[in-house]
């Protein structure tokens, strides 16, 4: 019942603020009192409001009042730590919570524990601890930190403290399993081993300290590296910036000279035009007065005058120009636009092969890096064989769920897959042939359809053979003709599993399309290759460049003259080989074909050629 009453007194001394026992107080005038330093804090805070109030009514007050010392109570608090208060507030500072250790001697509710004793087994708080620094037999005890573990250094089958370490098994052991068990084993004390131990542990601390010490100097290195590389880039791209400019600058150069040239040639040609066109002015004035003078001669009575000026009048001087002005039939300028046509050919072909060349350098632009050790902390770690989502993995378990799974033998998009079902929309599918003989089982006949073919291609060979001309074929308007690029679509549809071949020379790129692909005007969109309505497989007489979507892919294979081209509309294959002696895959595309396919052809140099041959 006392210490009850105790207890409230504490409650009623405590400051609202800080909840420990008022020190240093101050009432306020609405007659609670405070730590002098916590009330003052709290209404630091308020000065911005020009707004105090009281922490346990809420009173406010303006202005700020002046804090007054309740001499009365706090002769009582001093009153209250003399008789126990302030050791009670103390102790309760003491008490066990829920992630401490208990004293196991407390009664009640338990103070936490300072020390545990690892031959008594169990944690005392610092009352019950005296004992083992007062009591002789107790000195001797091992006293360390706190710990609920303890019961892990007691031998389960003899109830002993294990204090001897076998090093034949590599556990802890107690006497009398050194006697009994482990009788005749390698066995020193729990001490010695913890040292050597201890050692061994100081050794791999100094290893992956001094690692630590050399990744940092990596680190450093590879942010210096990512420095460079920035620095390197924006260089590249200011140099790159500067070349492409003054080569578009020499273009415009070279253009406003070929514009004034041709304007140059325009004013002479004109001008000498022109004063022919006088001079035949002025001889058709004259004619016209010589023919009025001698209609007027012709019409009079006298017969002696006329006789006598008829030499004059009759006479005609011979015409200078008694050639008619002829014309040329041909467009003027016509030759100077070839001549730009052809320069615009071979650039967009070098730029072609230069955008795939600085393409593949940036690519293969990387900073070469030491292989890691295959160590960590000291100890040898396995090697690790595979890789998933950049990280080194071990293989992964071959079962699910208790059951064995086969191995997964292919790989697509980085991760290891089953075969893929050769079934579409419940058919089953064939597979690709393997050599020649099996792709000339499906080979279909190829036809160029004459409404397609732009004005500069010529067709021959019954519509197989299709050559870059100098000179426009004069084909009729069509709908479907393709007006700028020099391209070419098949007469033919196609579906199901199709083989064909391509012979070509000077440029060529070889096409599937669907049927719906732009034709009119000089944008992308009709251009075979770059948009997705079309796949093209871009033929140089040094390399292949893959084009689908306005995307580039530099492909490797043997450059040859004949194309092999496999479609699988149903499976969403095509394939494109290079012919010889051999077949040897040059690119292959797994996608899905929506609407049947035309073969297509784009010829890219004068004097290009390409034919579809008879397969046999």
């Amino acid at each position: 019942m006392e210490q009850k009453g105790v207890q409230l007194d504490q409650e009623t001394l405590s400051c609202w603020i800080c909840l420990d026992l008022l020190k240093d107080l101050g009432t306020i005038p609405c007659g609670h009192s405070y730590c002098m330093s916590c009330i003052q804090t709290q209404w630091d805070g308020e000065d911005g409001k020009n707004l105090h109030s009281c922490p346990q009514c809420r009173h406010t007050f303006i202005p700020r009042p002046v804090l007054v010392k309740n001499t009365m109570l706090a002769d009582l608090v001093e009153q209250l730590k003399k008789t126990g208060l302030g050791a009670a507030a103390a102790a309760d500072r003491c008490y066990a919570g829920a992630e401490d250790v208990v004293c196991d001697v407390c009664t009640g509710r338990k103070l936490k524990a300072v020390q545990s004793c690892l031959v008594c087994l169990a944690s005392y708080c610092d009352q019950h601890l005296q004992s083992h620094y007062n009591a002789a037999p107790l000195k001797k005890h091992k006293l360390v930190d706190p710990s609920e573990k303890l019961q892990e250094n007691v031998c389960s089958c003899h109830d002993e403290v294990m204090k001897m370490f076998c090093c034949t098994d590599g556990q802890c052991i107690c006497y009398l399993c050194s006697v009994e068990e482990h009788k005749g084993h390698d066995t020193v004390s729990s001490a010695a081993e913890r040292t050597e131990r201890q050692k061994e542990l100081e050794v791999s601390r100094q290893k992956i300290q001094q690692r630590i010490k050399d990744k940092q100097k990596d680190v450093k290195v590879l942010q210096q590296e990512a420095e460079n590389i920035s620095r390197c880039a924006d260089e590249a791209a200011e140099k790159n910036r500067k070349i492409l400019t003054e080569l578009i600058r020499l273009m415009e150069e070279r253009r406003s000279d070929v514009e004034r040239q041709i304007r140059s040639k325009e004013e002479t040609e004109v001008s000498r035009v022109k004063e022919l066109e006088w001079k035949l002015e002025q001889e058709m004035t004259e004619l016209r007065r010589k023919d009025a003078e001698m209609d007027k001669r012709a019409h009079t009575h006298q017969h002696n005058q006329l006789l006598l000026q008829y030499p004059s009048v009759s006479t005609l001087r011979e015409d200078p120009d008694s050639s008619h002005v002829h014309v040329r039939p041909q467009s003027y300028f016509e030759d100077v636009t070839t001549a730009v046509s052809e320069l615009r050919e071979k650039l967009q072909l070098s730029l072609t092969e230069e955008r795939t060349n600085m393409e593949l350098s940036i690519s293969q632009t990387q900073v070469l890096l030491e292989p890691e050790p295959q160590t960590r902390a000291g100890f040898l770690l396995e090697p690790e064989p595979q890789t998933r989502a950049g990280f080194l993995l071990e293989p992964e378990p071959q079962t699910r769920a208790g059951f064995l799974l086969e191995p997964e033998p292919q790989t697509r998009a980085g991760f290891l897959l089953e075969p893929e079902p050769q079934t579409r929309a419940g058919f089953l599918l064939e597979p690709e042939p393997q050599t020649r003989t099996g792709f000339l089982q499906y080979s279909c006949r190829i036809t160029l359809d004459p409404n397609t073919v732009n004005e500069d291609l010529s067709l021959s060979e019954k519509n197989r053979r299709v050559t870059y001309m100098r000179q426009k074929q004069n084909c009729p308007d069509h709908p479907d003709r393709f007006s700028f690029w020099y391209q070419v679509l098949s007469r033919e549809s196609l579906t199901g599993r199709c083989y064909w071949e391509v012979e070509w020379r000077e440029g060529v790129n070889v096409t599937v399309a669907y049927k719906d692909i732009k034709r009119k005007g000089t944008s992308s969109e009709c251009r075979f290759g770059y948009t997705d309505k079309s796949w093209a497989l871009h033929c140089d007489n040094n390399f292949y460049v893959f084009l689908h979507n306005s995307v580039w892919s530099s492909v490797p294979g043997p450059v040859s003259s004949r194309i092999g081209v496999y479609l699988d509309h149903t499976a969403g294959i095509l394939s494109f080989y290079s012919v010889s002696e051999t077949m040897t895959l040059i690119h292959r595309v797994q996608t899905t074909f929506t609407k049947p396919l035309y073969a297509g052809l784009w010829l890219l140099n004068v004097g290009s050629t390409a034919h579809f041959p008879k397969l046999h």
